[in-house]
């Protein structure tokens, strides 16, 4: 047995733990850069907390996905500055952003300079400075993960800066931060979180560390996500969601994706759609296609067995099938009202362009089977 894994530096997880990182934080500098969501609501009482700690603090808000061109501003903001640590408070993309600014503190240069696919991909020779990450939302992972997704509106493309230098040096997961979200955003978020853990599960690329994880995770958001956004003040179910996407998190970071977030990349380059809501609409239409594409082509493939145990732990059924586990995220997502991605403006025109960029995706290289430019399509357009 042979594999690699790495993940944050350090890791607290529990309710109240928010309260720490100001002594966390002073012993890694004294001028921090701030990133917030739009509001930055959630993370003025930490910021009270850290200025009455003697850290002088620097907020810079990220409204929507990180671009290329807020990463500049802010990287310029934070040399002005003189920052020496950053913080990220929000939901993914509060941390991609501050993953992304912690790196470009401690490399010179552009931010096109390091980002796959639409810059020059170079890598990044030094560590980032030091990074706290404080996840606000249960979904994407970011708090764990070794790279930062930043779009770039003029090629309609986001892409990853990627390093493993970029993992966070603290990762903060408090699920008091996420009682009361909103029930779309626990939707979209919380299907974000099981999407990484179907797929790391099937990837090409996973490990006995990476299926430990994923088996855990898929059972705990298994019975956690209805109920989390059925009373957004159930802090019982709240933890196990924050728990489900640390785990995905990590297991992403090591095994890979696969099809569905090679749509949700594109996607969300090309119009304004929320990673996690790509990922919900998508998530039980490229399940169903994975599992026909592999009986037809590869019936002997242990992939096709993981989506029978994917099945069998969402199910709680021992003898579920690859397809009943398709059908019950399918149910699932009915029931969290996700909507399909015509509310995002997409149309069948579109199909062909986001096939082919989406075939073009670090992502879609863990899918477990190589899919046909038709399967893509059918994908999209059930997902519709």
């Amino acid at each position: 047995m042979r594999f690699e894994f790495a993940t944050a530096a350090r890791i607290i997880f529990g309710a109240g733990r928010v309260r720490e990182v100001p002594q966390a934080a002073a012993e890694m500098g004294r001028r921090a850069l701030v990133v917030t969501g739009a509001s930055g609501e959630r993370a003025r009482p930490l910021v009270n907390s850290l200025e009455a700690a003697a850290i002088t603090c620097f907020r810079f808000a990220v409204a929507g996905e990180p671009t290329v061109e807020l990463v500049r501003r802010g990287a310029a903001y934070a040399r002005q500055e003189r920052c020496d640590l950053v913080i990220a408070v929000g939901g993914g993309s509060a941390l991609d952003a501050g993953k992304a600014l912690a790196a470009l503190m401690a490399n010179p240069g552009d931010p096109l300079d390091y980002l796959e696919v639409i810059g020059r991909g170079q890598p990044l020779e030094r560590p980032s400075r030091p990074f706290i990450a404080i996840p606000t939302t249960a979904g994407t992972g970011s708090e764990v993960t070794r790279n930062a997704v930043v779009g770039s509106p003029d090629d309609r493309m986001k892409a990853s800066m990627r390093s493993a230098g970029m993992l966070p040096t603290l990762a903060v997961v408090d699920p008091e931060l996420t009682v009361g979200l909103p029930r779309p955003v626990t939707a979209s978020t919380g299907l974000d979180a099981l999407t990484q853990l179907i797929e790391s599960w099937v990837s090409l690329r996973s490990n006995p560390m990476t299926d430990a994880l994923c088996v855990e995770g898929i059972r705990s958001a298994a019975t956690a996500l209805a109920r989390a956004w059925g009373n957004g003040g159930n802090l019982e179910a709240r933890t196990s969601m924050c728990w489900a996407a640390l785990l995905g998190g990590m297991a992403l970071a090591n095994a890979g994706l696969g099809a569905v977030h090679g749509f949700a990349a594109a996607i969300g380059g090309m119009f304004p759609t929320p990673h996690g809501a790509a990922c919900a609409a998508v998530l039980p239409h490229a399940m169903e296609v994975n599992v026909e594409a592999l009986r037809a082509r590869a019936p002997e493939s242990s992939r096709l067995l993981r989506y029978s145990e994917v099945a069998r732990l969402l199910t709680d059924q021992p003898h579920a099938a690859a397809e009943d586990g398709v059908e019950w995220v399918g149910a699932l997502c009915r029931k969290l009202e996700i909507p399909g991605l015509r509310t995002y403006g997409l149309s069948r025109e579109d199909i062909p362009g986001l096939v082919e960029k989406a075939a073009q995706t670090n992502s879609m290289k863990g899918n477990p089977i190589a899919l046909t430019p038709e399967e893509l399509a059918r994908i999209v357009e059930q997902a519709l």
